[in-house]
């Protein structure tokens, strides 16, 4: 890419209209959440991501506040504006 093409695509950036930044901020939330996911996966024993035939009552737990997580980043971060 070229100086030339490089910097009309940064005069096109900043000619855009601030706007909320509500989905990256979902998106960060969402990363949060999953990495409480991990952790209580590990701190189970089991591995995220892996599926485990029966649902030990540890990792239904893990699921379940993975869950109220994610909906939570639905309702807060996904609507709230951020600069």
């Amino acid at each position: 890419m070229n100086f030339k093409s490089l910097t009309a695509i940064t005069l096109a950036a900043a000619a855009v209209p601030l706007a909320s930044a509500g989905p990256l901020a979902y998106a960060a939330c969402q990363t949060g959440c999953n990495g409480l996911a991990v952790a209580c996966y590990t701190g189970a024993g089991f591995v995220f991501g892996v599926t485990v035939v029966g649902g030990p009552p540890a990792i239904l737990a893990c699921n379940a506040a993975l869950g109220t997580c994610m909906a939570t980043c639905a309702t807060v971060a996904l609507f709230a504006p951020t600069p």
